[in-house]
């Protein structure tokens, strides 16, 4: 099974999910992929992951350590990492926040989804539900794998590298935090991702 979960303000709409599920549909696994979309609140996006993950393991059998990947991109990413380490399966991390409770605390207040009108609140305990769920660096950083862009307008790429020192993937020269070019990477990251299911 793979796991999407998308960045914040983003949705199952974004580009990079929408090349992934058409990606999982021509290998005819389409039943493996699974990309809810996230709340505003981490704490509640942390519990609806571990539900599905669980659902999953009861429903059919899966066995993280094996069959689970987890692709995040962004804030995604940040959860992505927290789930990784607690089932202790593969993840990829795409321009992936490292400190969310110090990058995010800046968002605090209304916005919009960048894929509708829908107006969303990320009120301040939502920050503090980011520090409370860190995790450190990587235990397997080899279980990674990371795509960093040394372009990327909203997050530092030296942070993603160090923090992810050892995994597998990419830091990519230019590019932006969108990775509008995921396309030339989604094979490798499709590789990673299927390993071992």
């Amino acid at each position: 099974m793979i796991l999407y979960l998308h960045g914040f303000r983003s949705s199952p709409m974004s580009s990079k999910a929408a090349l992934m599920a058409q990606a999982m549909h021509e290998r005819g696994l389409a039943d493996q992929w699974v990309c809810p979309q996230l709340p505003a609140s981490p704490q509640r996006s942390i519990a609806l992951a571990n539900y599905l993950i669980e659902q999953a393991i009861r429903d059919h059998g899966l066995q993280p350590e094996r069959d689970l990947a987890i692709i995040g991109s962004s804030l995604g990413g940040y959860y992505a990492t927290c789930l990784a380490e607690r089932w202790k399966c593969r993840a990829v991390v795409l321009n992936p926040a490292v400190y969310a409770a110090r990058d995010l605390a800046t968002q605090v207040g209304e916005h919009t989804l960048y894929h509708s009108n829908e107006p969303f609140i990320f009120l301040p305990e939502y920050v503090d539900e980011l520090a409370e769920m860190a995790v450190g660096k990587p235990a397997r950083p080899e279980r990674y794998y990371l795509l960093a862009a040394k372009g990327d307008e909203v997050l530092d790429w030296r942070e993603m590298a160090d923090w992810f020192a050892g995994s597998q993937g990419h830091i990519i020269e230019g590019g932006d935090h969108g990775l509008s070019d995921f396309d030339r990477w989604l094979p490798e990251v499709l590789a990673f991702a299927l390993e071992a299911s």
